[in-house]
């Protein structure tokens, strides 16, 4: 049984996308995105992900469902990506069972101490190893 996995992203849904390109090449996982918004989703499902929902209650009732959740840093915090993470979404996915898997960006007021800046590219292919591991 191949992991389910969700690519939680909102605004434009770049790097949400970008995380599909590079994890749909595996096809022992299957990809769900879910976006904050129609446009996020619908670019994630070019990105590769095989199903995709939009807003609050797809993420809050898919975050049970999975079994890795992946976004940025600002999918935890209530109110981030200019108001699209609603509070729901933040502790749906916060009390999920399922293995997060942040991204480090370090722009919606959110500070990681020790972690270094780094492109997009480098944090896709970090992913890429650590998604492997688990």
């Amino acid at each position: 049984m191949s992991k389910k996995i969700a690519v939680v992203d909102g605004k434009g849904g770049g790097l949400g996308r970008s995380v599909c390109e590079v994890l749909s090449k595996n096809k022992a996982y299957e990809l769900i995105a879910l976006g904050t918004n129609a446009l996020a989703t619908s670019n994630m499902l070019k990105g590769g992900a095989s199903d995709g929902a939009t807003g609050e209650n797809a993420i809050a009732i898919m975050s049970e469902k999975v079994d890795i959740i992946i976004g940025p840093i600002s999918i935890v915090s209530a109110n981030a990506m200019m108001g699209e993470v609603t509070e729901k979404m933040a502790l749906a996915i916060g009390k999920s069972s399922a293995e997060k898997v942040l991204l480090p960006l370090q722009r919606c007021g959110l500070t990681v101490v020790g972690v270094g800046e780094m492109t997009i590219k480098e944090m896709l292919l970090k992913l890429e190893e650590q998604i492997f591991k688990l």
